[in-house]
Formats: C-alpha cells, sequence, structure tokens
C-alpha cells in the first residue's frame, strides 16, 4: 500500500501513538449516537499545542479537511468524519495547568473531561457550574466550541458567560493566544467571543481561562408535581423570588418524558405517574440552615396554596442522584430523533400541544416526550415516528416550521453541525448569515475545518 506522505509527515510531528490508523478507528463508532464505524484517514493525537499548531499548517499546506472531535455526544453530527478526512483530538492535552485561588480562575486544556474538571477543582474548594448529562465523556474544549449550557444556566449563564480567554489554533495553523484572567477588559474586540459556539469551524480550542465559584455549602433539591403549565410558570417566579439567588436549576418534565422513562424497564418512579407537570428543582446557598429552612417554606406554602400536589426531598446523595436520573438518563425512550429548542416560556405549551397534534396527524402510532431547563427557554423534544421508512427530514418539517410561529431558534445548546444546517435561515436573517460566511472565509479561507458545519 502506497505512503501517503501526509500523514508519514505527521506521524513524524506527533511520535508514537500520535497517529491512529484509518484501519483501527474502523473498530469504533462514530459517535455516542452513531454507531457506524469511524471513516476517516486517520485520527490526530497531539500532546501539546505546538504540535497542534504543526499538524495544521501541514494539513492547511497539502489542502487536508480536518474534523475536531471532543467527547463525541454531541447531537446534531457535528464532530463525524468522512472517509477523506483527518480527525483531530486533543484527548492528551487534559491537564488543569493552574488554579488562581485569590481571582478564582483555572487554566485548563481543552481536551480535560468536564466531570474530571468537576471534581478535581472540588477537591480545591470550587464549583465549575456547567453540569449536563454526558459530563462523563463531554470535554472543555468541546463545550467551549459547542456554547454548551445544561443545568445550570439559569443561574450561571452559558459557557459563553464562564470563559474569560482561551487559546485556539487556525486553519493554517497560527496560534491565537487571548488568555485573559480578568472579568473586565474592553480592549478592543473581544476575540475569543469567535470561537466560542463556533462548532470548530473558526479554529481548534487548546487552552480557556474558566471562571470558578466557590464550592457551595448547602443544596437543596426536590422533584414535585403540578397540574398545569400555570402552575409550573408560577412556582418558577416565586422560586426565583423566595430563593434568594440561590435557584440552580430548574428542570421541567412533561408527563409523556416522565412515563416513558419510568416504565418497569426504565427508572423507578419517585412519585405517582399520572400528573401532568414534574420540576427538579435545585437550589445552593453559603448557610445550610437558613437555605433549608427557606426552602422548606417554599414547598410549604406552594403545596398548601395547590401550586403542587406533591413532592420528593431526597435524604442522601444516592436518593438526589436518583431523582437527577430520572431527568438525564433517557435510554429507555431511544431511538428517537432528538430536537433541541427554544422559545418564550409564554408560548411553550401552545407550541407543545400543537406540535403533538401535527405529529399524530401525520403518524398516529408517534411517540412523543417533552423536557427541558425551561427557565431559560430550552425544550427538548423526542420524536419516534413508530412508522417504518421515515426520516429525520420529513420530521424536521413539523418540528421547525411551527417553531418559526413562536420566532424560536431551531438550536438552543446543541448547535447546528451537520444536521440543522438545511433550517439554518429559519432562525438567522439573510444578513447575519453573510457575515458568518465572511468570518468563515476570512479565518479559514480554504474551507477545511469541520467542513460542511453550520453554513
Amino acid at each position: 500500500m502506497p505512503v501517503n506522505p501526509l500523514l508519514a509527515k505527521l506521524e513524524n510531528i506527533l511520535g508514537p501513538g500520535g497517529v491512529v490508523s484509518s484501519e483501527a478507528l474502523s473498530e469504533r463508532a462514530t459517535s455516542y449516537w452513531n454507531p457506524a464505524p469511524t471513516r476517516a484517514l486517520a485520527l490526530l493525537r497531539p500532546d501539546s499545542t505546538e504540535q497542534l499548531s504543526q499538524v495544521m499548517r501541514h494539513c492547511h499546506e497539502h489542502g487536508q479537511s480536518m474534523v475536531i472531535e471532543g467527547g463525541r455526544t454531541g447531537v446534531v453530527a457535528g464532530a463525524e468524519s468522512r472517509a477523506e478526512d483527518v480527525i483531530i483530538s486533543l484527548e492528551r492535552m487534559s491537564a488543569i495547568e493552574s488554579v488562581d485561588e485569590v481571582g478564582g480562575t483555572a487554566i485548563i486544556q481543552g481536551g480535560a473531561v468536564l466531570q474530571t474538571v468537576q471534581e478535581q477543582l472540588a477537591e480545591q474548594g470550587f464549583l465549575f457550574p456547567l453540569d449536563l448529562g454526558a459530563r462523563g465523556s463531554c470535554t472543555i474544549g468541546g463545550t467551549v466550541a459547542t456554547n454548551a449550557g445544561g443545568m445550570n444556566v439559569l443561574r450561571y449563564g452559558m459557557m459563553r458567560h464562564l470563559v474569560l480567554g482561551l487559546e485556539a489554533v487556525l486553519a493554517d495553523g497560527t496560534v491565537v493566544s487571548s488568555m485573559n484572567q480578568m472579568l473586565k477588559n474592553n480592549t478592543g474586540y473581544d476575540l475569543k467571543q469567535l470561537f466560542i459556539g463556533s462548532e470548530g469551524t473558526l479554529g481548534v480550542v487548546t487552552r480557556a481561562v474558566l471562571r470558578l465559584f466557590p464550592l457551595p455549602a448547602s443544596r437543596q433539591t426536590a422533584m414535585v408535581a403540578m397540574q398545569s403549565f400555570d402552575e409550573v410558570v408560577r412556582l418558577l417566579r416565586t422560586s426565583q423570588a423566595e430563593l434568594a439567588g440561590t435557584l440552580s436549576a430548574y428542570e421541567v418534565m412533561w408527563n409523556s418524558y416522565y412515563r416513558a422513562v419510568t416504565e418497569p424497564d426504565g427508572h423507578r418512579p419517585p412519585m405517582d405517574r399520572d400528573h401532568a407537570f414534574y420540576v427538579m428543582i435545585e437550589a445552593e446557598g453559603a448557610d445550610p440552615e437558613a437555605d433549608e429552612l427557606r426552602f422548606n417554606r417554599l414547598l410549604e406554602q406552594t403545596l398548601e396554596s395547590a401550586c403542587i400536589v406533591d413532592a420528593v426531598i431526597p435524604k442522601s446523595d444516592a436518593e438526589r442522584r436518583a431523582l437527577w436520573n430520572v431527568r438525564e438518563e433517557f435510554d429507555a425512550i431511544l431511538p428517537a430523533f432528538l430536537y433541541d429548542v427554544s422559545l418564550p416560556i409564554r408560548d411553550m405549551p401552545a407550541y407543545v400541544d400543537g406540535l403533538s397534534d401535527d405529529l399524530r396527524a401525520r403518524w398516529p402510532a408517534v411517540e412523543f416526550q417533552v423536557f427541558g431547563h425551561m427557565a431559560d427557554g430550552n425544550l427538548h423534544l423526542f420524536v419516534n415516528p413508530c412508522e417504518e421508512g421515515v426520516s429525520q427530514s420529513d420530521c424536521d418539517e413539523l418540528v421547525y416550521q411551527r417553531l418559526a410561529r413562536y420566532q424560536g431558534s431551531i438550536s438552543a445548546e446543541h448547535g447546528i453541525g451537520l444536521e440543522k444546517r438545511a433550517w439554518l435561515s429559519s432562525s438567522r436573517n439573510v444578513q447575519e448569515i453573510r457575515l458568518m460566511k465572511s468570518i468563515k472565509a476570512s479565518l479559514d479561507p480554504r474551507g477545511l475545518l469541520n467542513p460542511g458545519r453550520i453554513i
């Protein structure tokens, strides 16, 4: 078999273990969501920014397309490669380089796994608040590139709000180091924002300066049940007012979702399965006694007023984890088409009910489940038409056309990737898309980084 001169050069740059062959890749799944074998010329594993810069410079000179890979848990096919691509993984760049205990920041490499970062920082008394179900697989670089959200957006914001500075390598190997460590820095364009949420199309994030917070001294959690969406909104408003800024998560599950994941082969149902809505509510604070009193008072008052009709309060970390698993672990309802949308809270009931009618009119046996972060306008939808030969594009049409009536976004936190590119114009206007293309052409004129993503 003839030697590929580019791969030979890359092997020389990366050294032993730095290049994984296409044959070896064929034995692993494309992603968490796609069991098909990985297709690529090779997987490249640099162990430093300098190595990555050399790799990308040589790929650029040879016109070699590059697909950037994180934890491979993204749901829009953003990291799926073709046979002619090389994959770049930062799995060997996973260190927490430093922690500034005074300034409350940490410098972390792009390949670090989120859960590992959370646990190591907790040992030093710090909270890194980004949290999502894929915490055990997703990487810091991936969460920056996709502007990840998750459960704590209500209090701490998305990844964009947690990054003070970063380092990235452009398509031609140029290293852009903007490692700002201050909360305030108004010195011209905020260059890090170009890369946050760009899904690896503008550069590869190798290091990030992340904001840290004191580890909470108290945590209160409950799962509550309600009979109407109006009560769900009422509890949200009351919680935001009564919990004095400690409310960190407010996750809503429609009955359809709760029933589906608590079937006999799923989670044990913490409460009756016939309520219309279920909410995971969590608060974190600094005064355990006062925080618990305030949280319990909120539950008592809302029970007395019939805002909520049932509540479960965990008595241990294990019980808390079991409650959260109902919300986070949904393998029982797969396979299904997964959607991530956002729209005004006031329009959520009309959108969900109308979409349910649309889906059942098209596919009478359809299975349709809904949950969401809600407080930040984000809903996740699962659709299984339960019919042969139905493609996701058939379902996209119903989901996104109805969403457009409410000026919603086709992607709240998962990005565009390959799957949503055809629908981008329903959430972004012509001028915005033209500007995005201009930025892409400026930073990656040969279109080598994650080709075909977003625009």
